[in-house]
């Protein structure tokens, strides 16, 4: 494997005030840093890292031998460029804040909330409409579980569990995201509505996917995975850091997309948390987050009720983790991730108040301590 250069920005700054030309403002969003990790990996084995100010950045990829100059030039682009907003037919979706995304599932057997609105699409749709009528920007409906060892669900099914939601929805308004990996559902639901697609395999479950997102020209997310559902979770490895496995992974799938004909600026990230990966795993996806805006693509964040804060939590089943749940959106928002994809939608729109709360405070100037 050739060298590898990632840059991973860091030293997150409450004001820019007074940092002209020292900080730097992550992909169009409401956090400033200071510094970029610039980490050089040669094959599996950490070349070197280095901690440079944002003023200096430029000269140090300049100072790179050529392959490595130019992609670490392209992740600083794409590290400081502003993110396009989600557009869901008339109604957008702003991406230069942290978002809620709804967990709506419409399956028997999700690890969290299964079996609670099966048969009932009316209920389910009247859930949507609470969803966002508590402040969630999209609501995600699923109707297959992909929880670790679940079976896959014939795309009929799904499509008669989704369909009929998604259709409710859409005459509410409600900007709506599919969960879902087959492209028979994707053009059941865009049919029925202007949805952004949820693909949990990245676009490489089904090989008619990406033909479908193209031709809508829809938004997707795309989501990393190890392994199948049935068996994702048996025993997880990675050969190099588990970040930067991700992220090559992620970039390789960002090209196939935009190879099959999907716009970048459509495509959306997701680091698959719980997917293939421990706890350990998923600790180090979340403590590294940042380094994903070198993708140029906006991050969504599914941590929600993993089973990893119950094994940090005394293991606190998958009803009793709100707190760690919340704990983990608001660490992503720390990081600039632009959609926060959860199941407890008060409790985290209300922590996202707050927090923007405190960044609209720390970026509104106050003459009296301008330098």
């Amino acid at each position: 494997m050739a060298m590898r250069v990632y840059l991973r920005p860091t030293g997150f700054l409450d004001s820019p005030f007074g940092l002209e030309g020292k900080a730097a403002r992550l992909a169009g969003g409401l956090l400033w840093f200071a510094a970029v990790e610039l980490v050089r990996m040669d094959g599996n084995r950490r070349a070197g890292t280095e901690l440079i100010p944002v003023d200096e950045v430029e000269q140090a990829i300049d100072g790179l031998p050529p392959l490595e100059r130019d992609a670490a030039a392209r992740a600083w682009a794409h590290i400081v460029a502003p993110r396009a907003p989600i557009r869901f037919g008339e109604r957008v979706v702003r991406l230069d804040q942290p978002q809620v995304a709804a967990i709506l599932n419409v399956t028997p057997d999700s690890f969290s909330d299964g079996g609670w609105s099966e048969g009932d699409p009316a209920f389910a749709a009247d859930a949507g409409v609470a969803f966002a009528a508590a402040g969630a920007a999209i609501v995600d409906v699923g109707g297959e579980s992909t929880r670790p060892g679940a079976k896959p669900v014939w795309e009929g099914d799904e499509i008669a569990r989704v369909l009929p939601v998604v259709e409710r929805l859409a005459r509410s308004g409600t900007a709506l995201s599919v969960d879902t990996r087959k492209a028979a559902v994707m053009e059941a639901a865009l049919a029925a509505a202007p949805v952004m697609i949820n693909d949990v395999s990245a676009l490489t479950y089904d090989p008619r996917s990406a033909e479908v997102i193209a031709r809508a020209r829809c938004p997707v997310v795309l989501m990393h995975h190890q392994g199948p559902p049935e068996t994702m979770q048996q025993s997880p490895h990675y050969d190099r850091p588990v970040l930067f496995e991700v992220y090559d992974w992620l970039e390789a799938r960002i090209e196939a997309a935009v190879a099959a004909g999907i716009a970048r600026e459509q495509i959306l990230v997701d680091p698959g948390i719980g997917f293939g990966k421990t706890v350990q795993h998923n600790l180090q996806l979340i403590n590294g987050l940042a380094l994903l805006h070198g993708l140029g693509c906006a991050i969504m964040l599914g941590a929600s009720r993993k089973r990893f804060i119950g094994a940090l939590s005394g293991e606190a089943p998958a009803d009793q983790r709100l707190g760690g749940s919340v704990a983990l959106a608001l660490k992503g928002a720390d990081q600039g991730a632009q959609l926060l994809r959860v199941h407890d939608v008060a409790e985290t729109v209300q922590a996202v108040r707050i927090w923007r709360g405190l960044r609209d405070a720390a970026l509104t100037p106050d003459p009296g301590n301008q330098v």
